[in-house]
C-alpha cells in the first residue's frame, strides 16, 4: 500500500515514521509512506500555501493551487476505487475502526494535512472522497490526525503485526466491540491478583471469562 501526505510541515513526522511497527513494515515493504511538501507547489517568492479569507474574518486560509498541484503531481484524483483522497477537518466525519479498514484495503491513500483557519472550501467541494476528523476537537493542524490515521492503517496491512489473529478480538474491530483486560507475570504483584481463571488452563471458561468481560465494558 502507498499512503501520500501532503503537508507543510514535513519535519513532523520524521521520527514517529521512523519508529517502532510503522519503521518495520516500510523496511519490509508492506507499506510506502511518501511526503509531499505543499510549500514546492506554490509560486511566489514567500512559498506560500495560505492567504486571507474572503469575507474577512480571523485567521488565514490554506490556498487551493498548491494542493491541486500536488494531486496532479501523484496523478492522484478523487473517484477512483482503489484509492481515496482524503481532507482531514474539524469538521468531516469522525475516523473509526471502520474506516481504518476501509482505508487499508485500498493500493493508495492520499491525506491532506489541513491547517490554520482551515482550507478552501473548494478542496472539499472538488478535489477530495471525504474530509475526516479524528475526535470531537480541534488541533493546530492535520498533521497529527494525519499520522493516527496512518497507523491506524498500517497495521490493519497484512503482514505488518507479528499475530494478526490480535487484531480479530481487540476494541472496536466490529462496532461497539471493546477487549477485555489483559494480565501477565508476575501472577501477583504487590497482592494484586491475576484473576484465576486466566491461570486455570481450562481455555473453554477463559473464553467465557473473556467474552462476559467485553460485555462488561460495553
Amino acid at each position: 500500500m502507498k499512503i501520500n501526505i501532503l503537508t507543510t510541515f514535513a519535519d513532523f513526522f520524521t521520527t514517529p515514521l521512523q519508529s517502532s511497527i510503522l519503521q518495520r513494515a516500510q523496511d519490509k515493504e508492506l507499506v510506502e509512506i511518501n511526503l509531499v511538501d505543499l510549500r514546492k507547489f506554490t509560486d511566489d517568492q514567500y512559498r506560500s500555501t495560505d492567504d486571507r479569507p474572503y469575507g474577512g474574518g480571523a485567521g488565514m486560509v490554506m490556498k487551493i493551487e498548491p494542493i491541486d498541484r500536488a494531486l496532479a503531481s501523484l496523478a492522484q484524483q478523487k473517484g477512483q476505487t482503489s484509492q481515496q483522497i482524503v481532507l482531514t477537518s474539524a469538521k468531516g466525519q469522525l475516523f473509526t475502526q471502520q474506516t481504518a479498514q476501509h482505508y487499508a484495503q485500498l493500493k493508495e491513500l492520499t491525506l491532506i494535512c489541513g491547517h490554520y483557519q482551515g482550507v478552501d472550501e473548494r478542496v472539499a467541494q472538488h478535489l477530495v472522497d471525504a474530509e475526516v476528523r479524528i475526535g470531537n476537537y480541534v488541533l493546530t493542524g492535520g498533521e497529527p490526525a494525519s499520522l493516527v490515521i496512518v497507523d491506524s492503517v498500517t497495521r490493519l496491512l497484512p503482514g505488518v503485526l507479528g499475530n494478526q489473529a490480535s487484531l480479530r478480538a481487540e476494541s472496536h474491530g466490529k462496532p461497539g466491540q471493546l477487549g477485555c483486560p489483559q494480565y501477565t507475570r508476575p501472577a501477583n504483584y504487590r497482592g494484586w491478583s491475576v484473576p484465576q481463571v486466566l491461570l486455570s488452563g481450562d481455555h473453554a471458561q477463559i473464553k467465557a471469562w473473556k467474552n462476559q468481560q467485553r460485555t462488561n465494558l460495553s
